[in-house]
């Protein structure tokens, strides 16, 4: 399995900073994120020390083998969020290499090839992208778990017992990462079994079929949203994010995130109609590509201690912070611009896009002024603020206007009261 170099072309980079960018240049940001992947699972092969020194090197040999057959199996069980997480967390010395051999198992069942190897178990055995399997009791700690390709998905053997891992439904002492379909050959996976699914303390437990159903009718309808209206960012989310993590929120409001070591896959409550999912989706897709394209290309210099005003936050933010805040409101803006003339939605989208294109736009001129940012950086923030500028000249009514400045000018009075 070889890696290749990080790079972001000159054209997905100005296509990115415009607040777009397309489903060409979030391949570029995959790919990038895909060799970062590859280099941490080789750096801690190469750093494992026994007991498990021989277990992932065998567990490597393996996954290079399938690979030469089967690439793109492979390469998706190397891309998924959880194996990223944990790949980095391992290679800083507080998770497990042997973990290596169920991502090994995983492209097995998914490439249908026949597999031998050990590998640590502990009673449950995480098949990342996959599914989780619950084992007997009396299965070793380290066993040899073999796996034979079956009609439904595999058959694995474990202790001298078989189980079956059904790759389109639960079984008796399996679990299925279930795959929604949302377009036609796109699917995300509902990742809320693996250990490494989010970085967080709010990761949901497993969804109810009653909830999963909730969560299949919304992605449906937000699909058909974004697919209505918002094209660009429905070839970006197609193309970057395979991954939709489950999580609690505190609040009556739908909590979301995403996190820069599980790229690919966005957090989110339980969503609660289409238009809502497909705005979260929206406004979580931003934070993806900032993340991906910042390990790539530095845009912030290191941080000094300054703290600034967000118009969306109640706390100080740092520059990095407040830059992540406003490229993603600049989403927001851009999605209720598409809405503008909805005979549904008009005044409400009127008043958001008024609100979070000057809020943005606002924004981007202190990180100019703020001396901060790198040479691409300034670039960046100033190509997006091009974007908004050109925003701020489209009309909406009085009424939205005075709505959207109202509620700017009292967020920024609870801040003041809450941060001085």
């Amino acid at each position: 399995m070889s890696p290749w170099p990080h790079r972001i072309s000159g054209t997905a980079f100005s296509s990115l900073a415009t607040g777009g960018g397309g489903a060409q240049a979030m391949r570029e940001v995959c790919a990038a994120q895909e060799s970062k992947h590859r280099l941490l699972v080789r750096l801690l092969v190469e750093e494992a020390r026994p007991p498990r020194a021989a277990l992932v090197a065998r567990a490597y040999e393996a996954l290079s083998e399938m690979e030469a057959d089967a690439p793109q199996e492979v390469a998706r069980c190397l891309r998924h969020p959880a194996v990223g997480a944990w790949a980095l967390r391992t290679c800083r010395g507080r998770a497990d290499p042997g973990r290596l051999a169920a991502v090994a198992l995983a492209a097995a069942v998914r490439t249908g090839r026949r597999l031998r190897l050990e590998v640590p178990v502990k009673g449950r055995l995480m098949l990342p992208s996959v599914g989780l399997l619950t084992l007997a009791d009396d299965v070793p700690e380290v066993a040899e778990v073999s796996v034979e390709p079956a009609s439904y998905g595999a058959e694995l053997r474990a202790g001298g017992r078989t189980y079956q891992v059904d790759v389109s439904g639960d079984r008796p002492g399996w679990q299925v990462l279930h795959r929604v379909p949302v377009a036609r050959e796109t699917y995300v996976t509902i990742d809320d079994l693996d250990p490494y699914r989010w970085p967080g303390d709010d990761a949901d437990e497993r969804l109810t079929g009653e909830r999963r159903r909730t969560w299949v009718a919304c992605l449906g309808e937000a699909w058909k949203v974004l697919r209505a209206s918002h094209w660009t960012a429905q070839g970006e989310l197609e193309a970057a994010v395979s991954v939709l993590t489950p999580v609690v929120t505190r609040s009556v409001e739908q909590h979301s995130a995403s996190a820069r070591d599980t790229f690919g896959a966005i957090a989110l409550s339980d969503p609660v109609d289409g238009i809502g999912t497909a705005l979260t989706l929206a406004h979580e897709l931003q934070h993806a590509k900032l993340n991906g394209l910042s390990q790539v290309v530095e845009l912030v210099l290191p941080d000094d201690g300054r703290r600034f005003y967000a118009p969306w936050r109640p706390d100080p933010r740092p520059l990095f912070g407040l830059l992540h805040g406003a490229y993603a409101h600049a989403g927001v803006a851009g999605f209720w611009r598409r809405h503008t003339q909805d005979p549904e939605h008009g005044l409400h989208a009127q008043v958001e896009f008024a609100r979070w294109r000057e809020s943005a736009f606002q924004v981007t001129g202190t990180l100019l002024d703020s001396g901060g940012l790198t040479e691409a950086g300034a670039h960046f923030v100033g190509t997006l603020r091009d974007t908004l500028g050109r925003w701020r000249t489209e009309p909406v009514t009085p009424a939205a206007a005075v709505q959207a400045r109202l509620r700017s000018e009292d967020h920024r009075k609870a801040w003041v009261r809450a941060n001085t």
